[in-house]
């Protein structure tokens, strides 16, 4: 017998930053020469709000402040085509670099500048390379203080550049903690916790393996996927960084011609929306 139970709804995510930004290539770009290269996040984004537009897809863009001052006309469509915006901080500078000071500075910069753009309350914080761990979990002190209402930074996984295998695989809030921690998304088989989120994994793997563990974190855990990806990753014409190691140029460039197929048949298969309405219960 047929039902009409409608399809859960999952949370869809950017994190707008251009190819130059990436953690892995700090050693070969630095900050001071970011202007020096071709900023091709606005003909990317605006791709993407066509792409979901035509699946009737809306997200979190969760934005570097240094993008959003030199594209001010863009965070604006952004917000006026329905998407939530919310901060990347502002120089993509890991958090565990920075003072509690200079996080405090970051953070409220950027939300400030953000809101102004927008002209919405901007609640939602993600950070640099998912580095909120053990070792600053007083940045969620910091947000909550600077007025947002969720962080999107602690990863639950064991990776080589991040994450927190100790976290909860799904929205938490810690002890003493005011704001909540809505995680991207990871599988688990016994002992084994796997990303599946989306980035460089999403590319790597064939389709059908995030297919699945959208399907069963939806239905053996009953809980909502949390996807994300940059918009670089759906630009395989983007300049080549001369002079990488090897698995840094293999993380980056893997799969890029393929990215954007893969991400239409995603937003077909699945119903998505903005964190904050998908959380808005936790938040």
């Amino acid at each position: 017998m047929a039902t009409n139970i409608p399809a859960p709804v999952h949370a869809l995510s950017v994190d707008v930053e251009d190819y130059f930004h990436v953690s892995a290539f700090r050693p070969y770009i630095r900050m001071s020469d970011w202007d020096r290269h071709p900023l091709r996040i606005e003909d990317n984004v605006r791709r993407l709000l066509d792409i979901f537009a035509d699946r009737g897809a809306r997200a979190t863009f969760f934005w570097l402040g240094w993008a959003a001052e030199r594209l001010p006309a863009l965070v604006r469509d952004v917000a006026a085509a329905g998407h939530e915006i919310a901060s990347h901080g502002y120089g993509h500078v890991r958090v565990h670099e920075q003072t509690p000071a200079e996080f405090r500075a970051d953070i409220r910069r950027t939300r400030a500048l953000l809101e102004d753009l927008a002209g919405a309350a901007v609640t939602g914080y993600r950070a640099a390379s998912f580095s909120i761990d053990e070792r600053n979990l007083w940045a969620l002190d910091e947000l909550a203080e600077a007025g947002y209402r969720y962080s999107s930074s602690i990863s639950p996984v064991t990776h080589d550049h991040y994450g927190m295998r100790s976290a909860p695989r799904f929205v938490f809030r810690l002890a003493g903690k005011a704001i909540p921690e809505i995680p991207v998304s990871s599988v688990e088989f016994g002992r084994w916790r796997l990303p599946c989120g989306g980035g460089g994994f999403f590319r790597l793997f064939p389709y059908w393996w995030t297919r699945y563990a959208v399907t069963r974190v939806a239905t053996r855990d009953g809980q909502p996927f949390v996807f994300y990806f940059h918009p670089w990753e759906i630009d395989p014409g983007q300049p080549r960084v001369t002079g990488l190691d090897a698995r840094s140029r293999f993380r980056h460039y893997v799969n890029l011609s393929r990215f954007e197929g893969k991400l239409r048949q995603l937003l077909h298969d699945f119903r998505w929306a903005p964190m904050r309405e998908v959380f808005a219960g936790e938040i």
